[in-house]
């Protein structure tokens, strides 16, 4: 039997899926296992201030909406 070109089509596309899937995975994992490894020590390595370059955020500070705030429609 034959198989349409549609057929090869989205077997293509889903095999490249399962593909960036995998690798999305495997990226997840690393970062599961290095920050595992270390503790989380080394998210907030690079902020030795509270706001630089290396770290844009202040990690110390409780973000809050103001009280009454009404959001833009």
């Amino acid at each position: 039997s034959f198989l349409l070109p549609q057929t090869w089509g989205v077997l293509a596309l889903s095999a490249t899926s399962c593909l960036s899937c995998l690798s999305c995975l495997l990226g997840l994992a690393v970062s599961i296992g290095l920050t595992l490894g270390n503790q989380g020590r080394a998210l907030l390595a690079p902020c030795t201030t509270p706001v630089s370059r290396e770290c844009p955020f202040d990690p110390t500070h409780v973000y809050v909406s103001p009280q009454g705030a009404v959001d833009a429609p």
